[in-house]
């Protein structure tokens, strides 16, 4: 059975640091991109970043582009995401997903096993 599970949520003041980690089981880690992406109450999905196979990082979004790192460690099949220089906009619901290849994209469709969400709080 496929899990996606997220941690390292929370609040964080701007400014600061916080790393998201998502660990996956229940399938072949190394032979599909991960993504996260994050969505606000009663907004659409914005993709944040993906990580393909290979290990290349895709970034979605120009505002998180030099702030926000994507890694992958296959041995804990674990992706994370290091987010430096928080902004309150940064404030939102984080969520991991498995994709259906080996590259990540931001097409909700090509995701078919999500997390269940945790939360990210930028305030001061």
């Amino acid at each position: 059975q496929v899990q996606v599970v997220e941690s390292g949520g929370g609040l964080a003041q701007p400014g600061g640091s916080l790393r998201l980690s998502c660990q996956a089981s229940g399938f072949p880690f190394s032979t599909y991109a991960m993504s996260w992406a994050r969505q606000d109450p009663g907004q659409g999905l914005d993709w944040v970043a993906g990580i393909d196979t290979d290990g290349s990082a895709r970034y979605f979004r120009d505002s998180v582009k030099g702030r926000f790192t994507i890694s992958r460690d296959n041995a804990k099949n674990t992706i994370y995401l290091q987010m430096n220089s928080l902004k309150p906009e940064d404030t939102s619901v984080y969520y991991c997903a498995k994709a259906t290849g080996r590259i990540a994209t931001s097409g909700v469709y090509e995701y078919d096993y999500w997390g269940q969400g945790i939360p990210v709080t930028v305030s001061s």
